[in-house]
């Protein structure tokens, strides 16, 4: 089941922000996220907003050449709708043209091609995009196709995010996983043979993988010579069917040394490739703009809107999140009514503290002259016990060894002095 909300305050029915979230907008980065909640199966180990066609009392996606209806057809209208909202409420921010864009999900590429292009159209004609705009989707190696992929570059993506998970059919039964492994080389030839960018997502720590399933996935990905690479330890969320697994005694639970001996490999295997982590779980190709530059945005507290449902949203310190169900994601666009559930004003403690956590994840590291004192004093003690490059530290910077990486939650914590 999708994760349940987190607090916040009565978002405004006009989807309003505050003059303050506004202020300087143009001379910060703008970017669009569009959650396409709609999966063919519910993989068992997953907690976003995702529906499945008879979730949602369809059998048939509803939405092909000439022909559109039910709740999939009602999604596209309503964020064409909700992409008019957002032209409204920031139009006096004056925001910039949208530098990224990510189509996530849920299987975005259940959509035809030519709909995500209308979508994104949808956004350049609001906003335009800048020269240099990364344009991604999310996509189930089953879903792409040449002509797919032919269509997907003809209207503006630049980069596919591949669901790859692992090479291990065993491991992808766990996590129920339906596509064919073979069709992750097809589909990144196909990406690259309409001249896009391709990431091959993974998984590691499932239950029951062991480190030569890890390795053998890591080996496939990297023969496919992908441009960039993210690797995920698994997390048992509460209310999936894993999680019940897990509690029944079905599965084992992962094991923190088990995840860590992963990572350590991924690291290795990775670097050896020819890759260079840019974030605790992200590599890339050094030199080639192969960074997801969306994310990036999200790690360095960048501006951005997200349409669809469930989709999370963050302008000038404000977040908001809409409602989750596609049926009331329609009707309040349909009635006129922004589809955020609530929101929240975040205060200068929290964004300080968010500034921390996500900045030491980064390869470039964190400044260290925008700590407070109490994280200065810390980082001397964080370099002594392995966890700070001292190198980096005299340039000012604090960036993670390896080791930091996997215990990234202490480092926080020290700095914060929480």
């Amino acid at each position: 089941m999708p994760s349940a909300f987190p607090p916040g305050d009565p978002a405004p029915a006009d989807g309003a922000l505050p003059p303050t979230a506004l202020s300087g907008m143009a001379q910060r980065t703008f970017s669009l996220y569009v959650h396409v909640p709609f999966c063919r199966v519910r993989c068992g180990y997953c907690d976003f907003n995702t529906y499945t066609l008879p979730e949602l009392g369809q059998e048939e996606l509803g939405v092909v050449e000439g022909s559109r209806g039910g709740l999939t057809a009602d999604f596209i209208r309503s964020a064409h709708a909700e992409l008019d909202l957002a032209a409204r409420v920031l139009a006096p921010g004056e925001p910039p043209a949208v530098s990224t864009v990510f189509f996530g999900g849920g299987t975005p590429t259940m959509l035809p091609a030519s709909v995500l292009g209308e979508l994104l159209g949808g956004i350049r004609d609001r906003w335009g995009l800048a020269p240099d705009a990364e344009v991604t989707t999310e996509a189930n190696p089953d879903t792409i196709t040449p002509d797919v992929a032919d269509v997907l570059a003809a209207q503006g993506f630049t980069r596919v995010s591949v669901g790859m998970q692992s090479a291990v059919p065993q491991v992808l039964r766990t996590l129920d996983r339906t596509h064919d492994p073979a069709n992750v080389a097809t589909s990144v030839a196909a990406i690259r043979a309409a001249g896009m960018q391709v990431s091959l997502d993974l998984i590691y720590g499932t239950p029951g993988e062991s480190l030569a399933d890890w390795r053998a996935s890591l080996e496939l990905a990297t023969s496919l010579a992908p441009d960039h690479v993210s690797a995920y330890a698994l997390v048992v969320e509460q209310g999936t069917k894993l999680a019940a697994q897990v509690r029944r005694g079905e599965v084992p639970e992962p094991e923190d040394d088990d995840e860590a001996d992963k990572y350590e490999l991924a690291d290795e295997v990775l670097s050896a490739a020819g890759y260079q982590w840019y974030e605790i779980s992200n590599w890339a190709r050094p030199g080639e703009g192969a960074e997801c530059r969306h994310n990036l945005a999200y790690w360095r507290g960048g501006d951005w809107w997200g349409v669809g449902p469930g989709a999370h949203s963050h302008v000038g310190g404000v977040r908001w999140w809409n409602v989750k169900h596609p049926r009331a994601y329609a009707d309040r666009l349909g009635s006129g009514v922004s589809p955020a559930h609530a929101r929240e004003k975040l205060a200068a403690e929290q964004r300080y503290d968010e500034l921390v956590l996500l900045g030491v994840r980064l390869a470039e590291g964190l400044p260290v002259e925008v700590l407070r004192e109490e994280g200065r004093r810390a980082v001397a003690g964080l370099i002594a016990d392995g966890l700070v490059e001292g190198a980096a530290a005299v340039r000012g910077r604090v960036v993670l060894t390896q080791r930091g990486r996997l215990l990234a939650d202490t480092v926080v914590h020290r700095l914060l002095a929480a």
